[in-house]
């Protein structure tokens, strides 16, 4: 925050947002956090996805050369959190096109990655990655693995987000939620099946063990990386 009380933005060392284009070359390799705006239980913030994949981004842009990391998608396909306020979803559909526009405008870039920060946005970033392949700009879509007893601000994101920013967690309104099917989510929404939003468990989350996934996440990205070398 400015000293007359007004924000600004922080950029980090590898911000595409804080280079100047006559800076940037053919060479570079640009990744894309992807995000969403979702509810994430009652002791998460909204945006937990979006800091989630822009901190591994920057984390593997720090072992890439000549590697930035472009501003996040922040709004994406959340339709499976419908009913939560502060909830905000464009739908497959449009996410879909949206990664496919924003990787053909970033043709002066020599390769392009997705880091997708929320599983809900995993069909619409393939479908838009089998387009840009058939266009011969193919783009590497990329995202962390966790557990699948831990779906949703159960205890991996907690921890991260501990790490990440400790302030943003309400560790009081932790609460455990049920472990679904994928499928079960598909057909009945997180509201139906979790009225907290949460899916899996938080409690017992540290920063430790945040740091623990975050770098397993970006010792994987950058093994993704460099095996995608042209």
């Amino acid at each position: 925050m400015r000293h007359d009380g007004r924000m600004t933005l922080r950029l980090r060392p590898h911000s595409l947002g804080a280079a100047r284009w006559k800076e940037l070359d053919e060479a570079v390799t640009l990744l894309i956090p992807i995000g969403s705006c979702e509810q994430h239980g009652p002791h998460l913030p909204l945006d937990t996805d979006t800091q989630i994949a822009l901190e591994i981004a920057h984390r593997a842009a720090a072992h890439i050369d000549n590697c930035l990391v472009a501003p996040p998608i922040t709004i994406s396909a959340s339709g499976e959190h419908q009913g939560f306020p502060g909830t905000l979803s464009i739908g497959n559909e449009a996410v879909t096109l949206s990664v496919i526009e924003l990787c053909r405008s970033a043709d002066w870039a020599r390769r392009i990655v997705l880091v997708n920060g929320h599983g809900g946005n995993v069909g619409a970033i393939t479908a838009a990655c089998k387009v840009l392949a058939a266009e011969g700009r193919p783009a590497l879509d990329w995202w962390p693995t966790g557990s699948n007893t831990d779906l949703h601000a159960g205890r991996i994101e907690t921890s991260v987000m501990l790490l990440i920013d400790p302030d943003q967690v309400n560790t009081a309104s932790m609460a455990t939620g049920p472990t679904p099917s994928y499928a079960a989510l598909a057909e009945h929404g997180v509201q139906e099946l979790s009225p907290t939003g949460v899916l899996g468990d938080p409690h017992g989350a540290t920063a430790a063990e945040g740091e623990e996934w975050l770098t397993k996440w970006t010792t994987d990205l950058v093994a993704a990386i460099r095996r995608d070398e042209p």
